[in-house]
C-alpha cells in the first residue's frame, strides 16, 4: 500500500487559509441554474426558503457520500442553531468519537471558544469545535464523522505545531499544507498507478478521455475538504480541489462503500501521522466537475479543451 502524503488544518478566520482556498475559485456559474435544492429532501414550506442551507442538493455526486446524515442536519440548520447543535451533539454522543488528543467529540457554539484561545488547539484540548451557523461549519461537521480518524489525525498535528510554534503570521510549508488538505482536498483512491500517473502529469485527456471507463472501476474521488464542498453549494467549471493519491487494493470497487471509506480513513490517516515536513506539491490540482459523471457538460470531450481550467504542463517533481 501506498499513500501520498497530503496535509490538514484550519485556524478558525485564518487569512492565510483563505487566500489559498480561494486561489483556485474562478469564473463561477449561475448556480440557480445548475443546482436546483431537491424537493425531496425537505419540506414544502423549508423548500422555498432563501437560506444557503435550503440549496445543498444532495443528489449530486460530491454531496451523496454525505446524504443519509446530511439531509437530517440540514433540516435542523433550517430550525436554527440551536437545533443544528444539538443534532450535531446527539450524533457525537452516539459515535463516540474523539479529537486529536483523545478528547471526546463535541460541538460548541462560535461564541463558546475562549478569547485568545487556537481553535485546533481548543479542539484537541477540549473536544469541543467552535461552530458557527453557516454552510463552511456545517460541511467540516460532517466530515468529522465520515473520515473522523483523517480528521483527529489533523487536529493532532495541527495542534502540535501551535505548541511549538504558537499562532503567528508565518504558519511554515507544512501547517499550510495541512489547512490546504483539511480545507480544499479530495481523496483520489486508484488501484493502479496509470491515474494518478495522469493527473500528477495534467494528461486531461488521458485522465478524463481515454481512460474514462477506469472511472468508478479503478479509480475514484471522496471529497473531504469542507471548502471545496461549501464552493459546490454553487459548481463552477474552475473548481480545483487538492487531490491526495492513494493506492488501493485490488478488490477495492468489490467493497461497499462504507467500506471503502472506512478503509481510506485508516490508510490516509496513518500516512498522515507518519509524513515528516510537507508542502503544496504533495497534492495534485483536480478540477472536479471534469470528474466523469459529476457534470453532464463533461460527456463532449470538447469539455475539457479549456486551458483555463484544464491546463497543460508537467510539474518538476
Amino acid at each position: 500500500m501506498s499513500t501520498e502524503p497530503g496535509g490538514l488544518d484550519a485556524t478558525r478566520e485564518d487569512a492565510a487559509t483563505h487566500s489559498l482556498v480561494a486561489a483556485s475559485a474562478h469564473a463561477a456559474f449561475d448556480a440557480s441554474a445548475v443546482n436546483p435544492v431537491s424537493d425531496l429532501a425537505l419540506p414544502d414550506c423549508l423548500s422555498q426558503m432563501e437560506t444557503p442551507f435550503a440549496r445543498i442538493d444532495w443528489r449530486t455526486p460530491w454531496f451523496a457520500q454525505f446524504v443519509a446524515r446530511g439531509e437530517r442536519w440540514q433540516r435542523a440548520a433550517l430550525a436554527g442553531a440551536p437545533a443544528l447543535l444539538a443534532a450535531m451533539n446527539a450524533d457525537a454522543g452516539r459515535s463516540h468519537q474523539t479529537t486529536g488528543r483523545g478528547q471526546p467529540l463535541a460541538f460548541i457554539a462560535q461564541d463558546d471558544l475562549p478569547a485568545g484561545s487556537a481553535y485546533e488547539a481548543h479542539i484537541a484540548s477540549t473536544g469541543g469545535v467552535p461552530t458557527r451557523h453557516n454552510l463552511h461549519d456545517f460541511f467540516n461537521a460532517l466530515v468529522w464523522f465520515q473520515f473522523p480518524r483523517i480528521k483527529a489525525t489533523l487536529n493532532a498535528r495541527q495542534s502540535a505545531a501551535i505548541d511549538v510554534f504558537g499562532v503567528g503570521p508565518t504558519r511554515g510549508a507544512t501547517r499550510d499544507a495541512l489547512t490546504l488538505f483539511d480545507e480544499n482536498a479530495v481523496l483520489f483512491a486508484c488501484t493502479n498507478p496509470s491515474p494518478g500517473a495522469a493527473l500528477r502529469a495534467f494528461d486531461w485527456r488521458a485522465l478524463f478521455v481515454a481512460d474514462r471507463a477506469a472511472w468508478g472501476t479503478r479509480c475514484e474521488v471522496r471529497c473531504f475538504g469542507h471548502a471545496l464542498l461549501e464552493k459546490l453549494v454553487a459548481p463552477y467549471k474552475a473548481c480545483t480541489a487538492h487531490a491526495w493519491i492513494v493506492d488501493v487494493p485490488p478488490d477495492y470497487f468489490s467493497w461497499s462503500v462504507s467500506a471503502r471509506d472506512a478503509w481510506l480513513d485508516g490508510a490516509v490517516s496513518e500516512a498522515l501521522s507518519a509524513a515528516g515536513e510537507l508542502n503544496g506539491r504533495v497534492f495534485a490540482p483536480l478540477p472536479v466537475l471534469g470528474i466523469p459523471g459529476w457534470w453532464a457538460a463533461n460527456e463532449s470531450p470538447t469539455f475539457y479543451d479549456d486551458t483555463a481550467v484544464f491546463r497543460p504542463g508537467r510539474r518538476a517533481r
